[in-house]
């Protein structure tokens, strides 16, 4: 292949961004959820307009939840997988390619419960608000530390 500067930049942009930049060439996140569930549809629409491409499985959350070692207290109504590493919930796409980013050693992120104003339960029909919540990163060993914390009364 020819070295242009186009190549040239690419690369440079690939080696510089790693796997952000995979993220936004569409890296692939699979996703088990039940088939009616709206605020799930809208979450992985959140992830696909920030660059993931998504394998959707219109069933099986529970069993991918168990199957993957995450606790229930944990839970939500959707579990994807991600590089190896679970997502539980209406997780934003920038803290997963945070999570890509630094690779730490852990079973993954999850926002337990459904909270308001996180991505995919942020529509209309909510009129705008936005609850606290907390992005959890879930160790192996079951236990958890926050990474992220958005919402009412929350500076970013």
């Amino acid at each position: 292949m020819k070295m242009t500067r186009r190549n040239c930049l690419s690369a440079l942009a690939m080696l510089t961004l790693g796997p952000w930049a995979q993220a936004q060439t569409g890296t692939v996140v699979e996703v088990w959820k039940d088939p009616n569930c709206g605020c799930c549809k809208d979450w992985i629409k959140h992830m696909e307009q920030a660059g993931f491409k998504t394998v959707v499985h219109d069933t099986g959350n529970n069993a991918a939840r168990a199957r993957l070692g995450l606790p229930m207290k944990f839970a939500s109504c959707h579990t994807a997988l991600v590089q190896g590493y679970l997502l539980e919930g209406h997780v934003p796409a920038s803290d997963v390619r945070k999570l890509l980013t630094q690779k730490p050693r852990a079973l993954g992120l999850a926002v337990p419960g459904m909270p308001v104003g996180a991505p995919g339960m942020d529509g209309p029909e909510y009129g705008g608000r936005q609850d606290r919540y907390e992005v959890l990163l879930v160790q192996r060993d079951g236990s958890s530390k926050v990474m992220n914390t958005y919402g009412k009364g929350v500076q970013q």
